[in-house]
């Protein structure tokens, strides 16, 4: 661990971080990634499942889908990187976690104020006027939930072609900018405004590091990247943090 002092170092005099994850910490719960080779978009069309003119074409499709992966995340539960995350949040008070990722296992592992900038697959909400609903989806009779004003229901989630939610983006905007030291973590960097962040990030003064087996596009903008899984890093990270404390 010894190419880390610098991280430690810095972690010791950190008064905000910030944990931005992608996908791969997911993958590590056994949720298959979206652009990995095999991943979920080689097998599955995105225009078809994932955007409004999609689910506008087939709603049934697009809902048996995610239905199909609802059940998929219910059965999965949060990973050692996702505990380790949460752990960070108590040990550095101004730890924002920013993910980009649907399944909320990083509440489930026990984080806090999770900025979501793709959404959530557990919410739904008005395709028309944008209410929540709050009701079971229920797909049994074939027809699509409709909300009281007529407009169909729709997993809240972001689409290909739609906006990021403004607020969630300003959010995460401030904290990267405003973070000392800054974890990219299991993102392939590929999906812009938020893969950005990690350069607005460095930007702005603050260390960043990229943990992920794979290099990413973002990799040479890094001033560390650990080729290695979260689950396997992380917990290791706060072990020798605390002996870093403790010297």
């Amino acid at each position: 661990m010894n190419h880390l002092s610098e991280l430690l170092s810095r972690l010791s005099t950190a008064e905000n971080i910030v944990i931005f994850t992608g996908a791969g910490v997911s993958a590590e719960s056994g949720i298959a990634t979206f652009r990995d080779p095999g991943g979920l978009w080689a097998k599955f069309n995105p225009a078809e499942l994932a955007s409004a003119d999609g689910f506008m074409a087939n709603p049934e499709r697009v809902w048996g889908w995610y239905q199909y992966r609802r059940n998929i995340i219910d059965e999965s539960s949060p990973n050692a990187g996702h505990f380790a995350m949460a752990q960070m949040q108590k040990m550095w008070h101004r730890a924002t976690v920013i993910t980009q990722n649907v399944d909320r296992l990083h509440q489930k592992a026990g984080a806090r104020g999770v900025i979501e900038l793709h959404g959530n697959i557990i919410e739904n909400h008005c395709f028309e006027c944008s209410e929540p609903y709050l009701d079971e989806i229920d797909l049994s009779s074939n027809k699509n939930p409709q909300c009281g004003c007529g407009g169909m229901i729709r997993p809240s989630v972001v689409w290909f072609g739609e906006m990021l939610p403004a607020l969630a983006m300003k959010k995460a905007e401030i904290s990267a900018m405003k973070s000392e030291v800054f974890f990219s973590i299991g993102t392939s960097a590929e999906v812009y405004p938020a893969a950005n962040l990690p350069i607005l990030a460095k930007e702005n003064g603050a260390y960043v590091v990229e943990v992920n087996p794979n290099e990413t596009a973002i990799s040479d903008y890094m001033n560390l990247c650990v080729r290695e899984n979260s689950a396997e890093f992380l917990p290791k990270l706060l072990i020798e943090y605390k002996k870093f404390l403790n010297k």
